[in-house]
């Protein structure tokens, strides 16, 4: 009687983990069907380029649902408060490859194992500040994971450039977004209702990324 008893505790026991084993597995694919990295235990930085506000924005409301530190990437020298001016200069910089000095630093930045990069399009790439901070450290084995405002004209290279310049990283699923037009007079657009939807917006990207 007791070896029956013992038989009947094992096959529950074995159901239970196997039934466990695979909502774990379940857990690790999204709704598409895809694989997703999962939230690891560890520090995470959210570091950000902005110039009329809204890459600082998205900043602010990725870390409003990841926590996690958040840092402006400055540089030494003031950049053009004018607009045709900092387009000019931007434009040279990348034409040259020059990268300007940064004011920021950030001593731990090997304590973080996941790092959000954000920055606008600029001539339809990263302004050179974000080269400048890519260059500077070291990202091997760490999660990156990109975001972008841009005036309606997509990302451009900027996705790519963070995947290339993040060496020894894991750099996941970016998200783009429509931010002001500086152009046209329209410096801060996410705020308000847009807000309220860029967050929305956040959100579910995250957890189809598994960040959340």
């Amino acid at each position: 009687m007791r070896k029956k008893y013992r038989f009947v505790l094992l096959s529950i026991m074995i159901v239970v983990v196997t039934g466990g084993l695979f909502w774990i597995n379940r857990a690790q694919v999204n709704t598409d069907g895809k694989k997703v990295t999962k939230v690891e235990n560890g520090k995470t930085l959210i570091v950000y380029y902005s110039r009329t506000g809204n890459t600082k924005e998205v900043a602010k409301l990725i870390q409003a649902q990841v926590s996690g530190e958040l840092v402006a990437i400055e540089t030494l020298d003031d950049r053009p408060a004018n607009y045709a001016q900092e387009v000019k200069q931007n434009e040279q910089e990348q034409e040259k490859s020059l990268l300007p000095k940064l004011k920021t630093q950030i001593s731990d930045f090997d304590s973080y194992n996941r790092i959000f990069i954000g920055a606008p399009t600029w001539n339809m790439a990263l302004p050179q500040a974000v080269v400048t901070f890519l260059d500077q450290y070291n990202f091997s084995g760490k999660t990156v994971i990109p975001f972008n405002t841009n005036g309606g004209y997509g990302e451009g290279a900027t996705f790519s450039q963070i995947k290339k310049g993040a060496k020894g990283a894991k750099v996941l699923e970016g998200l783009s977004l429509k931010g002001g037009e500086e152009t046209n007079g329209i410096l801060l657009a996410i705020k308000g209702d847009k807000k309220v939807e860029v967050s929305k917006e956040i959100d579910k990207w995250l957890t189809k990324i598994g960040q959340k």
